[in-house]
């Protein structure tokens, strides 16, 4: 028995035009989505490493910070990275090449973390802009979801570097 002929029609992701107005391709959006994947894999890394580096007092407090912080660029990673593979295209496994600096200063680890967050949420502010072109407002949801954790990350570490 065949199966029905709408079941072997690949679904196409349709859209309207960038923020520009010149009609938008998949590639443009994948490549965005994974400069942010790229961006949450060197997160993941930077916090694991800084939960470990930590050192003195303010260890109890920032080691679970780092660590947390380290969860949630793998879950926010797990959500663009399944973006990517629905809009048809690879998601990258290498980290952004952005260099992770080594230190056991705190505040030094806090200075890194604030400027992380910051290209990240630049980051999603640009595919926000992206995918609010497209017609899948699920993703929009998600997309915009990671945004406003991204925020408040920094307004977190704003708070802790003063």
């Amino acid at each position: 028995m065949d199966s029905p002929s709408h079941l072997n029609t690949r679904v196409q992701v349709q859209f309207r035009s960038c923020p520009t107005g010149e009609p938008m391709s998949n590639a443009a959006l994948i490549d965005q989505l994974n400069e942010a994947l790229a961006w949450e894999l060197r997160a993941m890394n930077m916090y694991a490493h800084y939960a470990a580096n930590v050192r003195g007092i303010h260890r109890l407090q920032l080691s679970p910070m780092f660590s947390t912080e380290a969860t949630e660029s793998m879950d926010h990673g797990d959500v663009v990275r399944r973006a990517v593979v629905k809009l048809g295209g690879v998601p990258v496994t290498e980290r952004h090449p952005e260099p992770i600096v080594h230190t056991t200063d705190f505040k030094e680890m806090l200075k890194h973390s604030l400027a992380t967050e910051q290209q990240a949420a630049s980051v999603y502010h640009e595919v926000l802009a992206m995918v609010e072109a497209i017609d899948d407002q699920d993703l929009y949801d998600a997309i915009e979801q990671i945004y406003l954790a991204e925020l408040r990350s920094v307004d977190g570490l704003l708070m802790l570097t003063d």
